[in-house]
């Protein structure tokens, strides 16, 4: 895969890429990044790539001509067809869906934001736009280095284990289950005996019943949006029943 990152701040954004798994994946050549300074694409001598928004306002406006230069570099650099993505407040919430989608993409070109926006005579230039929720960030930064992390992660070969990213939390559309490792009795508290009973069918029905769980108390909403078998139905209210006796 081929990102290339448009940004105010390039040795900000690079930093996602120098650990963790954006890094391995970079090193396997499973990734190819590069962040681009916007500033190189400015016409004026102070490198200015804002202006103040016609019709008054506070704030200003990141311009299109360098934005829209800086975009065609990018496409040029990359060599193949690439979509164009601008992190926004405005845009499609990220789902591990969407990570999933966009990162079977063979390149991509992400804009981040500055100020109060792009001036909007750049979006026939956009294919879409990502958020990361309902909140405002100072820039687009952070919330690419969000979605290269996270599609670094589904990229083959980057994981050490092939079934790690489908095992993920939301790959399934439920929470994950919960995790244990050694010791196997840490301050009084064991690991559940079927996790060491090397009985595979149980130790997946349980992660299962564990996730639904998990997901039902956390977060509901997720289960609203599936339609659960009855044998999930019934490994909820198996869940449910322990959980209330835990509880008394």
């Amino acid at each position: 895969m081929k990102l290339d990152v448009v940004s105010l701040f390039p040795a900000f954004v690079e930093q996602v890429v120098k650990v963790g798994i954006p890094r391995k994946a970079v090193e396997s050549g499973a990734l190819q990044f590069h962040a681009r300074d916007l500033r190189n694409y400015s016409d004026g001598a102070d490198r200015r790539v804002d202006d103040r928004s016609y019709g008054g306002g506070p704030g200003m406006v990141m311009e299109p001509g360098p934005l829209a230069d800086a975009i065609a570099a990018a496409k040029t650099a990359i060599g193949v067809e690439a979509k164009v993505i601008a992190l926004s407040p405005q845009g499609l919430p990220m789902t591990q869906a969407l990570v999933e989608q966009l990162a079977a993409e063979p390149a991509l070109v992400l804009i981040c934001g500055r100020y109060e926006g792009l001036d909007e005579r750049v979006t026939p230039l956009i294919d879409f736009e990502v958020s990361l929720g309902d909140f405002v960030l100072s820039g687009g930064e952070l919330a690419a280095m969000v979605l290269v992390d996270a599609m670094a992660r589904l990229l083959p070969g980057v994981l050490g284990h092939e079934g790690s990213a489908e095992a993920d939390s939301f790959s399934t559309g439920l929470l994950d289950h919960p995790h244990y490792t050694r010791p196997p009795l840490w301050r009084d508290a064991p690991v559940p005996d079927v996790l060491l009973s090397g009985d595979h069918a149980k130790i997946a029905r349980w992660r299962r019943k564990q996730a639904l769980g998990a997901t039902f108390l956390k977060r509901p909403d997720l289960l609203e949006k599936l339609q659960i078998s009855r044998t999930d139905a019934e490994l909820l209210r198996e869940f449910l029943s322990e959980h209330s006796g835990e509880k008394n």
